[in-house]
């Protein structure tokens, strides 16, 4: 679905890895999907670690990353996120943007 090198993988992978209270259910950050990985650090994350994520994959991924967790009927992405994400994605990448 979202292909992505070994090496971005395990770079965003990495992001949570440095911050384990992004992600307080597991430890096994090997096996974190790109979706999770998104998912946390767009409700939890500090802007660096936002910048630095899509510095990893890419912003153009990194909007289609987030237009899929805002298209799906039960996203967890804070209401907040949603809402300053659809913006920022809309400006900055809008060929993938939904807003």
């Amino acid at each position: 679905m979202f292909s992505l090198s070994d090496d971005q993988l395990k770079a965003a992978q990495d992001v949570i890895r440095d911050d384990p209270s992004l992600i307080w259910y597991t430890k096994s950050y090997d096996t974190l999907n790109i979706l999770s990985v998104v998912e946390a650090v767009l409700n939890y994350g500090t802007w660096d670690q936002t910048q630095r994520l899509i510095s990893i994959v890419g912003i153009d991924k990194m909007a289609k990353l987030f237009a899929w967790h805002n298209t799906q009927p039960r996203s967890n992405l804070h209401k907040l996120a949603r809402n300053y994400y659809s913006h920022y994605f809309a400006r900055y990448a809008p060929k993938y943007s939904h807003a």
